[in-house]
């Protein structure tokens, strides 16, 4: 890009900041009119709700505010390039939404839309377009070559269903073809696709995988999401809580930029609201596996005990290891004792058990979870650098100090 391109581009953000939801919501609304092909594609769901238009307006404000040095962007893109290799994008997708995205802008902004401002947007989204394509391809190559890869949608069957609260059930899949699956680290995901009749098209899903890596199968963990009068009900995990042992669906690769890389001498620290839970029980099973009796403590928040998924097994498993420490906050409970608390997780009542030497934390839960335990372990001391966290969904969460 040109000096004066550069300009043009952040001429725009003030409109960014202001009117952004307004142009991604008109964007989607446009490329879904006239590709109605990429619903396939396009977590409808989010759609609905208006996650999926704040998260592009503020992965786009991004880029407008910081043109100049695009790489302090590069761990965003990277997390971006996951989720895209997950659901299959092909370069020539980039085509269509830039098509879209320039047009938006053009139909948006009106007479504010110059030749210069135009010409600024387009090739900023051609040398955008062509960071992430090299980003996918790197990983689209990287999976493929492990022992197990694959690239795209791969057909697996639903080996084996088990209920793990009153609104979690455990699906176990296996491969259709018997062939070997990828490993992955703990703290990942897969992408699942399944037709959805309500739709009438196919849906895919992000489901963070719930055990430690078996060489035979992956678990998947999923709450039934039940809407209200804001929310619909969600429409993959309602489908696929109706689906029975012998029933198949799609899967692609694990992937994410989330997930723990677990060392002898760290301590962990879990944080879980929720169904987050499901990533933190792959990092929990996974320290049973390495048998490096690494310290752990598990900190969970739900609203009342039936709705705690995995209670009984993290019970087992703290009976039997004593580097296993958990407290559960019950927002329902009735009673309180040395490890079950009633409220909302609240870290102070526990900060001298959580602030260990070389801790690190993962935290996953919903947008507000994460921030606000965030900030209270910042708060404790905590470095940045020890804090990883995950938002399920698009990501929305842009944490500042």
């Amino acid at each position: 890009m040109t000096y004066e391109q550069k300009l043009s581009i952040k001429e725009t953000v003030p409109f960014l900041r202001e009117h952004g939801t307004q142009l991604t919501g008109y964007f989607y609304e446009r490329m879904f009119s006239h590709n109605p092909e990429l619903k396939n594609i396009f977590n409808m769901g989010n759609q609905a709700n208006g996650k999926q238009k704040n998260a592009l307006a503020s992965t786009v404000l991004a880029y407008a505010e910081h043109i100049e040095t695009p790489e302090v962007l590069t761990e965003v893109l990277k997390s971006i390039g996951n989720k895209h290799v997950s659901l299959n994008i092909a370069p020539e997708q980039y085509d269509i939404v830039g098509y879209h995205l320039l047009s938006s802008i053009k139909e948006v902004l009106k007479e504010k839309a110059t030749s210069s401002i135009i010409e600024a947007w387009a090739q900023a989204y051609h040398e955008l377009a062509a960071i992430m394509i090299s980003i996918e391809e790197k990983m689209f190559q990287k999976n493929a070559e492990k022992k197990g890869g694959w690239k795209g949608w791969r057909t697996f069957v639903i080996a084996n269903i088990v209920e793990e609260s009153n609104t979690v059930k455990s699906f176990y899949l296996v491969p259709k073809d018997g062939g070997a699956i990828a490993e992955y680290l703990p703290g990942q995901y897969i992408s699942v696709k399944m037709f959805v009749p309500s739709l009438g098209h196919e849906q895919p899903r992000q489901y963070s995988l719930s055990s430690t890596y078996m060489p035979s199968h992956y678990r998947i963990s999923v709450k039934k999401e039940k809407g209200n009068a804001k929310t619909p009900d969600g429409l993959v995990s309602n489908c696929l809580h109706e689906k029975k042992i012998g029933d198949e669906v799609l899967v692609s690769v694990p992937a994410g930029s989330f997930f723990a890389n677990i060392l002898p001498e760290d301590s962990i620290v879990l944080i879980s609201g929720g169904v987050g839970l499901t990533p933190l029980m792959s990092i929990l099973e996974t320290c049973k596996a390495l048998n490096n009796k690494n310290k752990v403590i598990w900190i969970h928040g739900c609203k009342n005990e039936e709705l705690h998924a995995f209670k009984s097994k993290v019970a087992n498993l703290e009976h039997n290891n004593d580097w296993l420490t958990s407290f559960v906050f019950y927002e329902d409970g009735l009673t309180e004792n040395s490890s079950v608390k009633k409220g909302r997780v609240d870290l102070s009542v526990l900060k001298d058990k959580i602030l260990i030497n070389k801790a690190k934390y993962y935290i996953c839960g919903p947008e507000p979870f994460i921030k606000a335990h965030y900030h209270s372990l910042i708060t404790f001391g905590a470095s940045k650098e020890s804090i990883f966290y995950e938002e399920f969904g698009p990501q929305l969460l842009q944490i500042k100090e």
